[in-house]
């Protein structure tokens, strides 16, 4: 897979992605924990029009960096950092949680390079509640590495998932999901979870110049809908919908997911194309 190599505040960092696809720039930006893998469905959906960049940040998959902590900006720096190495000037952009602040991070630091914006489970600062979460997660993880459980993992379905999911599962399949998830934790989700603790956008909402796309989950145990108005209420250009899934909807729905982020992308693209023909019909 491709590496670039990026400057952090404490170090560097190899940052590892995927490049797939042609056309129009797409650049997918995964959530804690996670790792470029979980768009690949997306990635299968829109791959036919749009080159699609998917980095894993510091923590996750094929990246390596400092081992030290981090910052919101280091991680917008090290997906700009890829979409550059992969040729991309300007590009739509995606992100799900986490990936939801560094992509806000990123286009508002860098509007003329955003085409787009798509937001899910994203939020504009760690509230008390929100803080309160996130140090659950870090004692979780701490009690895991320390004893060898696998609490994080048994909480995750229950955090992430809506009543779809437990509809169509049962018990057994609900235990082998959960042994799944303890042996596939991403090295550094504590790392990315102080991350999470430190986000506040507010000051930088106003900033972000590209349409952009708030998609809620209506089944979202994290984030809440005050937390969506502040996203919607801050950007100046946005739109909203909404998913009938939890807060990890690109898992549990992910043909969903994928329908609902690609019909945003095509308007887009449309658009572009429409303003740039009339644009040359002018000159």
């Amino acid at each position: 897979m491709p590496v670039t190599q990026v400057s952090l505040s404490a170090g560097t960092a190899d940052v590892e992605y995927d490049r797939t696809g042609t056309g129009p720039g797409l650049v997918l930006v995964h959530g804690t924990g996670a790792t470029r893998e979980q768009w690949l469905p997306l990635t299968e959906a829109v791959a036919d029009r749009f080159t699609v960049v998917a980095p894993d940040y510091s923590g996750s998959g094929g990246t390596t960096d400092h081992g030290g902590p981090l910052t919101l900006a280091d991680l917008a720096d090290e997906v700009l950092a890829a979409a550059d190495h992969a040729g991309l000037d300007r590009f739509h952009l995606v992100g799900h949680s986490l990936g939801a602040a560094i992509a806000t991070h990123l286009a508002a630091h860098r509007p003329e390079r955003v085409r787009s914006l798509v937001l899910h489970a994203g939020w504009a600062h760690t509230d008390t509640r929100l803080r309160a979460e996130f140090t659950y997660w870090l004692d979780l993880l701490r009690a895991d590495a320390e004893h060898g459980t696998a609490n994080f993992a048994r909480m995750l379905p229950l955090m992430a998932f809506g009543p779809r999911y437990w509809e169509r599962t049962d018990t057994a399949a609900n235990e082998e999901l959960v042994r799944a998830l303890a042996t596939t934790p991403a090295p550094g989700i504590a790392r990315q979870t102080e991350v999470d603790l430190s986000v506040d956008l507010r000051p930088l909402l106003g900033r972000v110049a590209a349409p952009t796309l708030v998609l809620a989950s209506a089944h979202d145990r994290i984030m809440s809908a005050e937390q969506q108005q502040a996203l919607l209420a801050g950007i100046p250009h946005t739109r909203y919908a909404e998913i009938d899934a939890g807060h990890g909807a690109p898992a549990e729905d992910p043909a969903g997911f994928a329908a609902l982020v690609s019909r945003f992308l095509d308007e887009r693209r449309a658009a572009e194309a429409e303003t740039e023909a009339a644009a040359a019909a002018r000159a």
